[in-house]
């Protein structure tokens, strides 16, 4: 099992141990871009039950589960010298809404599954709460149908993830291959005066369910800001994540401007010295749980998008900094390997048209439908100057409530009805396309990532 001593994780006879990786994204908390629906999962499972009827979907979203991550998975990323997966997930798993603090221990199934097969092959698992009852941040990634973080004005929300994670740390206390918690992905509490005084409460919490683990803490505003820790918790990691903006869909070039700013290898050196800084004078672990580009399937922009990679693991490698890149498998953005076959064949066109209307916050260049928002924009710069909502300003708040709110919840029912009339090998066989053998790999990011973790 592993523990923090000093700015290492170390194992019990206290060998060094650099956790990188991948995040297992898309799987027990679903994302939109990852498996090609639209707006937040929640609401994807309720369109597509209207029309397969609750057993029937049940079948197809329990076979996605099992498709999704299997022992070839496991293999391929030991296989790259990988050695740890941080893994996703959403609290629907173990808890209903309508019974809330009633924990359903089925929710463990596929989880214990998974981190079973990655031991067998010496991979480590970081349990990430990413979906939190009432939703800790403002995006789909959190499950959120809206833009607000009630987790935040809730204290009923907040007792639920407390009687979550007592669970969850009584169920893999003894688990060796568990390398530890991470409870709050990417937390968004607009005040910065609530998140303080829980993470106290939840960090007592766990402890006396395991007092073992290692705990994976997440600053607020999405991992950026963790002037909100108000002490520095025994056998604790302060998760920071490392996105760079030329890396997102409406990245400029590398090197180059994106919407104004210059990004290039000192800047991105730069901006990571600026995000750790807190893990630095604290002298606790450097890991960073979440970074890595998207790509365009044009191969001039994918090779400046390996280039930004290819930087930013060199400025961790020369820091001995652990990482987890995100996410291993999709549907073509950003995976090592990407689904094919009855799902691609089915859902393609549908996901070319939520590609042309930006209705994905994570793949949207921002310029989509660009004649018909332009207007709005503009009116929204001239009447209202100094708007600046947290957390991302004006220009994202409005993307955020145009396009992946409303567009995105009116594309639902267009995504539901392609189920209809499916009979159950079909739905399996949508399911499995999600296979590794039947995914379609990502060659130059794989012969990346395998040459960087073989030094």
């Amino acid at each position: 099992m592993l523990h923090v001593s000093g700015t290492r994780l170390v194992t019990d006879d206290a060998t060094p141990v650099r956790l990188r990786g991948v995040g297992l994204g898309g799987w027990m908390n679903m994302e939109n871009f990852i498996t090609g629906y639209p707006a937040n999962e929640s609401s994807m499972r309720y369109a597509v039950r209207t029309v397969l009827g609750d057993e029937r979907a049940e079948l197809f979203f329990d076979r996605l589960l099992t498709s999704f991550f299997t022992e070839q998975d496991a293999a391929l990323l030991a296989g790259l010298g990988m050695n740890c997966v941080r893994i996703p997930v959403n609290y629907h798993h173990w808890e209903s809404d309508d019974r809330p603090l009633e924990i359903d221990q089925r929710g463990f199934r596929h989880l214990d599954r998974v981190i079973g097969l990655l031991g067998e092959h010496g991979v480590y698992s970081v349990i990430d709460l990413h979906a939190l009852p009432g939703s800790q941040n403002q995006h789909w990634h959190s499950d959120n149908p809206t833009h607000v973080a009630a987790f935040w004005q809730h204290r009923h929300f907040q007792d639920r993830a407390v009687h979550l994670w007592e669970a969850i740390a009584d169920h893999y206390r003894d688990h060796p291959w568990v390398a530890g918690y991470n409870p709050v992905n990417e937390p968004g509490d607009p005040t910065g005066k609530m998140i303080g005084p829980f993470y106290d409460r939840l960090v007592k919490a766990i402890r006396a369910a395991d007092p073992d683990h290692v705990l994976f803490l997440d600053g607020n505003t999405y991992s950026t800001d963790f002037s909100i820790f108000r002490e520095v918790y025994e056998n604790t990691v302060f998760v920071l994540h490392d996105y760079a903006l030329a890396g997102f869909a409406h990245g400029g070039p590398y090197p180059g401007y994106t919407r104004g700013e210059w990004c290039d290898r000192h800047e991105l050196e730069r901006a990571f010295a600026k995000r750790s800084s807190f893990q630095r004078e604290t002298g606790t672990p450097l890991w960073v749980g979440e970074f890595g580009p998207v790509y365009t399937g044009d191969p001039a922009a994918d090779g400046q998008r390996y280039q930004i990679l290819r930087d930013q693991l060199a400025i961790y490698d020369a820091q001995d900094v652990g990482w987890s890149l995100w996410t291993y498998k999709d549907v073509g953005l950003q995976g090592l390997v990407h689904a094919a076959g009855p799902y691609l064949d089915r859902f393609g066109g549908f996901i070319a048209k939520k590609r042309r209307l930006g209705a994905d916050r994570w793949g949207s260049t921002m310029e989509e439908s660009a004649g018909v928002l332009a207007p709005l924009h503009g009116l929204i710069e001239s009447e209202f100057p100094a708007w600046d909502p947290y957390p991302w300003g004006a220009r994202y708040q409005s993307d955020d409530l145009i396009r992946h709110i409303l567009l995105a919840q009116a594309l639902l029912p267009e995504y539901a009805e392609l189920f209809r009339g499916l009979g159950d090998d079909e739905l399996t066989a949508l399911a499995d396309s999600f296979l590794l053998e039947r995914c379609v790999r990502r060659e130059p990011l794989l012969d990346l990532l395998g040459d960087n973790l073989a030094r």
